[in-house]
C-alpha cells in the first residue's frame, strides 16, 4: 500500500492523468482499497478483487500517452520504493497490464493505439 499511496499521490499531481482521475475517483481511500485489492491478486496473493477492471477504463477516452504518463510514474514509483529484482517484476508486469488494456479498449472501440 505505501507504494500506492506515493504513486497515487503524483498520478493525482500529473498534467496529463490527474484530470481523468478527477473526473471519475470521487473517494481516494476507497479508490486505493479497490486497486490494492487488484494488485493483490495480480501478485500472487489473495484475490481480493473481481471487478471488471479492463471495462472500467473503455470510456475515458485513453490515449497512448496517458498509458505513457502512467507507466512512466508507476516505473519511477516501483524503483524508487521496491528491491530492483521487485521493482522490475513489477514493471512488467504493468506493462502487461497496458498491452491487454489498450487491446481491449481499441476492440470496444474506445481508442486508437499505435501498433506495438
Amino acid at each position: 500500500m505505501h507504494l500506492l499511496r506515493h504513486f497515487y499521490a503524483d498520478v493525482r499531481q500529473h498534467r496529463e492523468i490527474a484530470p481523468i482521475f478527477a473526473a471519475h475517483i470521487r473517494d481516494w481511500p476507497a479508490h486505493l482499497e479497490t486497486i490494492a485489492d487488484f494488485w493483490s491478486g495480480a501478485t500472487g496473493g489473495p484475490a481480493r478483487y473481481a471487478g471488471p477492471m479492463p471495462f472500467k477504463h473503455v470510456p475515458l477516452g485513453l490515449e497512448e500517452r496517458h498509458f505513457e504518463a502512467w507507466l512512466g510514474l508507476w516505473t519511477r514509483h516501483c524503483q524508487a520504493h521496491l528491491p530492483a529484482a521487485e521493482a522490475a517484476e513489477m514493471i512488467a508486469l504493468a506493462g502487461g497490464i497496458g498491452r491487454r488494456l489498450r487491446q481491449i479498449i481499441e476492440q470496444q472501440g474506445g481508442g486508437k493505439f499505435p501498433a506495438s
